[in-house]
């Protein structure tokens, strides 16, 4: 099959997985409801009961309203009101005398933030999902809808765009190692994962994976330039796109220019400064330059504050992410089967990632480098929760998932089982339970 072809197969597939979606997240809350609260964390029981949802306007728009929950209420204040989005919760903190000087935008306190009590909770988010939400909802904003509802619009258009896109990019990365047919598996896995659904919400999974795999696929091609601006760009939009800075050192060192370093530097007196080469190392250590920038911001200082004092989470964080997860064990072992359920996935999910990147790395040492530091750095970044969601922007399990489904059977169980477990997911998230 040409690539023509094989792109358009993926294209129709995709058109068929956002219909379908869409309408079983339609379809659910008119057939059936859920018994609340959820009992699968101690507290999800007091997040999940009735009304709970009450006090967040940026959730209780009825249009697409079952594409949105949980964090999407900050994409969509910010991408509406921006960071400063009056209704959002703050925290009781500051950043001290030196964060509200002098100086100039990013780098102090916003405006509209003077003497306003707290640090807001949308900081814990980062801007280029909301921001590319902002701009597809001028043109949309001609439907004439409100604003809420035009963003969510927008949200769920990034995100199922980001999700073609990286279906697309798995299909060039399976291509190489598994033929067309692998290609087209590993592209068809990605939007029947489990936690698959996520890629058409008003969340930052759909765009992150579009952003972060076309790197890898540029960086495979040697378009280093391309590689590093999606890489920043996807750094601006979860803050594990850093990591892209790995996979790009190893493109740098497959192109042979690192053999031609020592000279070139050896001869600076004679020749001047290698321009040519200092030029290549800002682009492949651009993911973390830009990174450094942001974090050194208001903006990233107060990510920092956020992440730290209410979501709990933070970087390496060994100790909290140990308790945690041994307390996530003993959950799994008790008597509430809602708790167990939760954690078999959770579980799973972990078992799934360290296991596929660590297969995949005699394969694509690059990208299965990445996929390991996507599951490691949000394995320990904290709480016991969402490691099935995270996993989806580590590309090694698809694609070695592709490569277990060669065989037949493989590929009609794994494809029974991943259906049926998105389908439970995607019904607790419509109906805002909790779904990591």
């Amino acid at each position: 099959m040409d690539r023509r072809r094989a792109y358009r197969t993926v294209f129709f597939i995709w058109v068929g997985w956002v219909v379908i979606l869409f309408a079983y997240q339609a379809y659910v809350p008119a057939r059936l409801d859920l018994a609340r609260p959820d009992y699968a964390l101690e507290w999800t029981v007091t997040e999940t009961r009735a009304g709970s949802q009450d006090g967040k306007p940026y959730l209780n728009e009825p249009f697409l309203n079952s594409h949105v929950s949980w964090d999407s209420e900050y994409y969509l204040a910010i991408a509406t009101a921006g960071y400063e989005a009056p209704t959002i919760h703050r925290i009781n903190a500051t950043m001290g005398p030196a964060a509200s000087g002098g100086g100039f935008w990013p780098f102090i306190i916003p405006e509209n933030a003077s003497g306003v009590l707290g640090i807001s909770l949308a900081y814990a988010f980062f801007p280029l999902y909301p921001l590319v939400m902002r701009l597809l909802a001028l043109p949309l904003s001609l439907l004439g809808m409100n604003a809420i509802a035009t963003a969510t619009l927008a949200g769920v258009i990034v995100s199922s765009l980001g999700a073609l896109a990286a279906m697309l990019a798995l299909y060039e990365l399976a291509e190489e190692e598994l033929g067309d047919s692998g290609g087209l598996r590993a592209a068809f896995y990605l939007v029947i994962f489990p936690s698959g659904f996520f890629l058409a919400q008003v969340y930052t999974e759909g765009l992150f994976v579009g952003l972060a795999f076309w790197s890898l696929v540029m960086m495979r091609r040697g378009r280093l330039g391309w590689a590093a601006l999606l890489a920043v760009l996807a750094t601006f939009t979860r803050a594990v796109g850093v990591t892209l800075v790995v996979p790009l050192l190893m493109a740098w060192a497959r192109s042979g220019e690192w053999h031609e370093l020592d000279l070139e530097w050896r001869q600076v007196y004679f020749k001047g400064i290698p321009w040519r080469t200092l030029g290549r190392a800002l682009l492949v250590f651009s993911p973390v330059l830009a990174f450094i920038l942001w974090r050194v911001s208001y903006y990233g200082l107060a990510f920092s504050k956020v992440e730290e004092e209410f979501f709990g989470r933070g970087l390496l964080a060994f100790g909290n992410a140990f308790i945690a997860w041994l307390e996530a064990a003993q959950r799994l072992l008790n008597d509430n089967s809602q708790a167990t359920a939760y954690y078999l996935i959770e579980f799973g999910g972990i078992v799934l990632g360290f296991t596929a990147c660590i297969a995949w790395m005699r394969r694509q040492r690059d990208v299965a480098w990445f996929g390991l530091l996507v599951v490691f750095l949000s394995f320990t970044s904290g709480p016991a929760q969402g490691m099935h969601r995270y996993i989806l922007a580590a590309p090694p399990v698809f694609l070695w998932l592709s490569h277990l489904g060669r065989r037949p059977a493989f590929d009609r169980v794994w494809t029974i089982v991943s259906i049926l477990l998105m389908g439970v997911l995607a019904i607790l998230f419509t109906f805002d339970m909790w779904t990591g």
